[in-house]
């Protein structure tokens, strides 16, 4: 079976330009440098809204997986990137990783213009000029990103969901999802979404529940750790989740994505 990665890769080679890798900012056409972020910053328009795309220092494209952030309601992708200080929350992780950050609903009333995964990494790349890491692809929503979410888990593109408090329903569709592949995780974040949340993760033989987020994951017992759903009550305000910058770089953690090495070789 063809990596996920190398799928994406094979999609856009044709268009796109390997951009090399660094180990402090450096400049590249189209791109910003993030100096209190530490990494590479591109902000590309396309017919669905402003999407980021941030490249940490030490990233590494040989290994590097994709990690797709869509924010929530009240919020739109430019202001999120901004307020929320997502570059930062990404190097604090120490993930090697592609992070994409693309436009979502900011209310109910607006539609998501996103309802094909591989297309937005796809078409962002593409635009970007960058080629796809042949890692793997995780996905992070925040609140109201389960909107956008929903019609991604089909696809077969991504086995590893994070849900920062954006379980409000479609309980079944996520338990589809969680059944169709063994290696399918889930890492669910409860606060103001218990009403929909804690019968969810009861009805689940293999969910385990943490009382707090930890400071670092390695906190978390091995059984938690290695869950195939872990449920985190969270400490933190439903907002303060992400504005704060304490729980995202824990969370990213737990998924299979490598950490940065400070003193790797420059990718190819």
């Amino acid at each position: 079976m063809i990596p996920v990665g190398a799928a994406i890769a094979f999609l856009v080679c044709a268009q796109a330009v390997s951009v090399p890798d660094f180990e402090k900012p450096v400049a590249v056409k189209g791109a910003k440098v993030e100096a209190k972020a530490r990494g590479n910053h591109q902000r590309i328009v396309i017919k669905g809204g402003p999407v980021h795309l941030f490249r940490p220092v030490g990233y590494d494209r040989r290994t590097a997986g994709i990690v797709v952030y869509v924010h929530g309601f009240y919020v739109h992708a430019d202001d999120a990137w901004r307020e929320h200080k997502l570059g930062a929350q990404f190097v604090a992780s120490r993930r090697n990783a592609l992070f994409i950050v693309p436009e979502a609903p900011a209310g109910p009333d607006e539609v998501s213009s996103w309802m094909n995964l591989r297309r937005l990494i796809t078409t962002a790349l593409r635009r970007a000029g960058l080629t796809a890491p042949r890692g793997p692809v995780i996905v992070v929503g925040h609140s109201g990103a389960y909107r956008t979410i929903v019609p991604w888990l089909d696809d077969g593109l991504f086995h590893n969901l994070i849900l920062v408090d954006a379980l409000y329903g479609y309980e079944a569709e996520f338990r589809a999802w969680l059944d169709r592949k063994p290696n399918n995780r889930m890492t669910l974040v409860v606060k103001g979404t218990a009403k929909w949340a804690d019968p969810f993760v009861r009805a689940l033989p293999y969910a385990v529940t943490a009382r707090r987020i930890p400071d670092t994951i390695d906190e978390l017992p091995d059984e938690q750790r290695d869950a195939k759903v872990l449920a985190l009550r969270s400490q933190y305000g439903h907002f303060e989740l992400i504005t704060e910058g304490n729980v995202l770089p824990v969370l990213l953690r737990r998924t299979p994505l490598p950490a940065i090495r400070r003193a790797s070789t420059r990718g190819k």
